[in-house]
């Protein structure tokens, strides 16, 4: 699963900016939150301030769901505490990760956290994984061990679970943040966190929808532009092992950010990278880690059977050469780069 430092493929986001105009004017507030970078443009006939409104989302966000703020609530949690009562934000991204969980047969877990560290791709301690180790961690892996009481407190069947909802808050923040403009009356707007994508909207100087760029997953050093998506009041997030890996010292092995939370162990799977485009972007997100763990026919079936979902998938043959997979709706909103999808 990723985390909040994943490498997605959402690197550059391209506003093709005009000439100005009399009625609307563009703001840009940019800076680092949830332990990466977030941008915003936005346009409209009687601009505001928002900063201190965008610095509040990101406040309370911590505060219920950061992993990284010791006295957050999943922090506390994760300690043990009993007693905290959830907001309405935790309960919204905890029935969201239950829906995707279910929906990928168990694909999508924030209960892998444990596995993670133990394979040297979160902040505890790496360990020596072997077969043994890795079904003995099995036992604090599971969604399903999880619940939330009518009291609004956390329930866990397994004591030594661990909450970790990285590979969708950052969807989970653009989504706040699209509703916090929109209760401001912005009606065009980007929003950007760590490569996801949230659009309300056009570009009103252009009169075209918003254009995000997805990079190239096979270029290693720097970065190319694979694909140019036009996104109109849709959320595209995006997912990939390309860059984020591990080598052991010793044998050379490579071990790549993605575990199976079915087996334990981490996956060197054929997939390369992952978009999806959906209604909110905290589903994007979610279904785009997913995507990496699942087997690529598993994919492409969940894809065909929800239409809210559109998605493109960087994939090796059976050669190892390069392939890949687009939805129609997804083909849809590619810019002709002079590539054939």
């Amino acid at each position: 699963m990723k985390d909040l430092s994943k490498y997605n493929l959402l690197g550059l986001v391209l506003l093709f900016a005009g000439c100005g105009t009399a009625t609307l004017q563009e703001q840009h507030y940019q800076g680092g939150a949830l332990g990466t970078s977030y941008a915003i443009t936005t346009y409209s006939e009687t601009p505001e301030d928002l900063r201190p409104a965008i610095d509040s989302v990101f406040r309370v966000l911590n505060q219920s769901l950061s992993t990284y703020q010791a006295d957050s609530d999943i922090s506390r949690i994760n300690a043990g505490d009993s007693t905290v009562q959830v907001d309405q934000m935790f309960r919204e991204v905890l029935e969201a990760s239950k829906e995707v969980f279910e929906a990928t047969d168990g694909y999508f877990d924030p209960t892998v956290g444990t596995l993670v560290d133990a394979w040297g791709f979160g902040p505890g301690q790496a360990l020596i994984m072997d077969s043994t180790r890795v079904d003995s961690l099995l036992l604090y892996v599971g969604l399903e061990k999880v619940s939330l009481g009518p009291d609004g407190r956390i329930r866990k069947t397994v004591p030594g679970i661990r909450l970790d909802f990285n590979a969708i808050a950052k969807g989970y923040a653009i989504d706040r943040l699209a509703a916090m403009l929109d209760a401001h009356g912005v009606p065009n707007y980007l929003v950007e966190v760590g490569g996801e994508v949230r659009t309300r909207g056009g570009h009103p100087l252009k009169g075209q929808p918003w254009r995000v760029g997805i990079d190239d997953p096979q270029v290693t050093e720097g970065r190319r532009i694979k694909q140019i998506v036009n996104l109109e009041d849709r959320s595209m997030a995006s997912s990939g092992n390309y860059r984020k890996f591990r080598v052991d010292p010793g044998t050379g092995e490579k071990f790549v950010h993605t575990i199976d939370p079915h087996t334990g162990f981490t996956r060197n799977a054929r997939v390369l990278a992952t978009s999806v485009i959906a209604p909110t972007c905290m589903l994007a997100d979610a279904y785009a880690t997913a995507f990496m763990a699942m087997e690529l026919e598993a994919s492409q079936a969940l894809l065909a059977s929800d239409p809210e979902l559109e998605g493109y998938i960087i994939y090796l043959d059976d050669a190892g050469q390069p392939a890949e997979y687009m939805t129609a709706g997804f083909r849809e909103r590619v810019q002709d780069l002079g590539i054939t999808p």
